[in-house]
């Protein structure tokens, strides 16, 4: 399986959505399972969380400009063994598919913890995403951690891991 990525747009939790949710009204998005201790965002991680979070949203629609430059010139991407060391190289290769794949899918974080040292910060996030692939409906768990950097033009992607696996639809998490 190709990209399974882990999308939210603050540190609340977020519901199953296709189109760019409120981010200033947080509670609109809570589930009946989430609690407090499900969203780990201190309010200093709040920016690089927003450059996750834009990286999927434009990833999802397709916009490998915006993609561009939120990652940065020597990411390094690691998925399904495989591995991808810049971003010329990820835009060249796997983001066109992950665009793709992800166009349309469905994604509600039921997990996510963040934290900055200095100019270093790191995003995990845990997803539940739905996606019609091949005319086949799929259902994933996926995880996902990104590291930025901090440089004078503000937080870059630096590191991206992604996992994911089918859903067995017994109630587990990633």
């Amino acid at each position: 399986m190709s990209l399974v990525c882990a999308f939210a747009l603050d540190g609340s939790p977020a519901a199953y959505a296709q189109t760019k949710p409120d981010t200033a009204a947080p509670s609109q998005h809570a589930h009946a399972t989430a609690t407090a201790s499900t969203f780990d965002v201190p309010g200093i991680a709040r920016p690089a969380v927003s450059v996750v979070d834009d990286f999927a949203r434009a990833l999802a629609a397709g916009d490998l400009n915006t993609v561009e430059t939120l990652l940065d010139a020597d990411v390094l991407i690691l998925e399904s063994g495989g591995a991808e060391r810049s971003r010329e190289q990820y835009l060249g290769h796997h983001a066109i598919s992950d665009a793709r794949f992800l166009k349309g899918s469905q994604r509600k974080i039921t997990w996510r913890k963040a934290r900055i040292a200095g100019d270093m910060a790191w995003v995990a996030s845990e997803s539940d995403i739905r996606v019609v692939k091949d005319g086949k409906a799929l259902a994933l768990l996926s995880t996902e951690t990104m590291v930025l950097r901090r440089d004078p033009a503000g937080w870059r992607i630096a590191h991206i891991h992604w996992s994911s696996r089918p859903h067995k639809g017994n109630g587990e998490t990633p």
